[in-house]
């Protein structure tokens, strides 16, 4: 196995066999394994509360894998708390789910209440409260502007079943146009990935690997920029609703009347450069794969490893503040995202700039759970099902209607 020490972290990544890439007709790959192991203090280390620490959350000093099968990840912490008091026989009886064949991919999903609504963004403007347009949070019941790894692995309940997943979720809150916030009834979150055994994962890129501890990022409409990653829609459900991929609040709004729900849905990158957990611009050490010349999907060369993607819906009940007639005009009363109106840019079609900002914090054991199993066993996991007879206990107060619904801006 070669190793890499990280120092001054007391961290170390470690890869043994490379494996996998993509699409149905090649020979079977070795998997893919990442470790992480701690490294022997120096005398010369700096006191953790000094050192600093890089765009991708390790030390600037640190020595880092410049080969093609170098991973990093941050160091793996026992959850302080017991992990096995949440986790409860899957759907009481301890079923395995079924096969996800003939899909490609394993899946695990679950559900999450909305949480805080706060204008905090930890990622874009870490240590700044205030400093950002509002945002809608979920999971971590504590992540604030202050959040990053190792705080939300050790603080904070979760509005996603339990704390087993202290992960940070969070999107741009959703405006009625009258002061209030409208808060999703619950957001909805499906990871996927094929499995590390798959040939395929030798075609789309060099490996299948799990979700590296400490990964975070930004996806979807970029606010620096002005452009959109094309990777989210707009969808209505509920009885008098016409489904369908709309690309904004205004279209979707006229097929969604009252009293249905409209969901904004966006997809996370798969593709990852195996080197950094954050980046400068907090989107370039990750990326979407593409269909090439040949009809083969594969992530870019620069971002060989495949790590489980996520997708993540957002629904909201619809009332008469939503303008449904199709139409939209600068001015109107409407709902919008906080990020469609800011200062110094010009007033947004309402719904075209939705992102989503993710730091992933799951308990170690519970994560290495649902990836084994729903992920490289290729199962159909929902309900927050690890696909091993057990499952994420839910919590007590959890509901499907947002309670409150209607909640004032943050100052």
């Amino acid at each position: 196995m070669k190793k890499l020490w990280i120092v001054g972290a007391a961290v170390v990544a470690a890869s043994s066999a490379y494996a996998a890439t993509n699409t149905a007709n090649v020979a079977q790959a070795a998997t893919s394994l990442v470790a992480v192991i701690a490294a022997p203090a120096t005398p010369a280390a700096k006191p953790a509360a000094t050192v600093k620490l890089a765009a991708d959350g390790l030390p600037v000093d640190a020595i880092r894998k410049t080969g093609p099968f170098g991973v990093v990840q941050q160091p793996s912490y026992a959850s302080n708390f017991k992990t096995e008091d949440l986790l409860v026989p899957s759907w009481g009886t301890g079923a395995i789910p079924q096969s996800g064949a003939p899909d490609v991919v394993g899946a695990f999903r679950f559900i999450c209440m909305p949480g805080q609504v706060l204008k905090d963004d930890p990622i874009v403007f870490p240590g700044q409260p205030g400093k950002s347009h509002a945002h809608q949070f979920f999971g971590n019941t504590g992540a604030n502007a202050y959040s990053d790894y190792g705080k939300l692995r050790f603080s904070g309940d979760s509005t996603c079943n339990n704390k087993l997943n202290r992960s940070a979720y969070w999107v741009p809150a959703m405006l009625n146009g009258k002061g209030k916030v409208v808060r999703p009834d619950y957001v909805s979150i499906y990871y996927k990935r094929i499995p590390e055994s798959s040939p395929a994962c030798q075609i789309e890129g060099k490996a299948c690997v799990d979700m590296p501890r400490g990964l975070r990022f930004v996806f979807g409409y970029n606010m620096g920029t002005g452009k959109s990653e094309n990777n989210f829609y707009f969808n209505c459900d509920g009885p008098t609703a016409t489904p369908g991929h709309y690309p904004d609040l205004v279209t979707a709004a006229k097929f969604c009347p009252v009293g249905n729900r409209i969901g904004a849905v966006i997809q996370a990158p798969s593709c990852w450069n195996g080197r950094q957990l954050n980046s400068g611009d907090h989107r370039s050490h990750m990326a979407f794969p593409s269909y090439g010349w040949d009809g083969i999907l594969k992530c870019p060369a620069t971002h060989p490893y495949i790590v489980p993607t996520f997708t993540l819906g957002a629904w909201y009940t619809v009332d008469e503040d939503l303008d449904t007639s199709g139409e939209w005009s600068e001015g109107k009363s409407t709902w919008t995202l906080a990020s469609d109106s800011m200062p110094g840019m010009a007033t947004q079609r309402p719904g075209t700039t939705f992102h989503a900002d993710w730091i992933g914090a799951w308990d170690d054991k519970v994560l290495a759970m649902w990836t084994a199993n729903c992920i490289n066993k290729l199962l159909n996991c929902s309900g927050g099902d690890l696909g091993n007879g057990l499952q994420l206990k839910m919590r007590d107060d959890f509901t499907w209607n947002a309670t409150p619904r209607l909640v004032d801006m943050p100052k």
